[in-house]
């Protein structure tokens, strides 16, 4: 399974909604940067997905998105093949 990572603030439903759809799929770790705590991240954020809201979630080197296009992902039936790509 690739690495799942993150972008998250404390008070984020969105945040934890993703996390219950990633781990009722399968992912043991997610890697949760915090963006409340550590602002430089959310600059690094906001580079790499052009977005300001979180959370943004990457699997492996995929940007997937936020919480409803995860969601979409798994409604399509897509999101088990990126999360089982080696």
């Amino acid at each position: 399974m690739p690495p799942v990572k993150m972008y998250t603030t404390a008070v984020c439903p969105y945040c934890t909604r993703a996390k219950q759809i990633l781990k009722s799929r399968g992912v043991a770790h997610i890697e949760e940067v915090r963006i409340d705590l550590a602002p430089d991240e959310r600059d690094r954020m906001m580079a790499l997905t052009g977005r300001r809201t979180v959370p943004q979630i990457f699997i492996g080197d995929t940007h997937v998105g936020g919480c409803d296009d995860l969601m979409a992902l798994d409604s399509r039936g897509d999101l088990m093949p990126l999360l089982q790509a080696s």
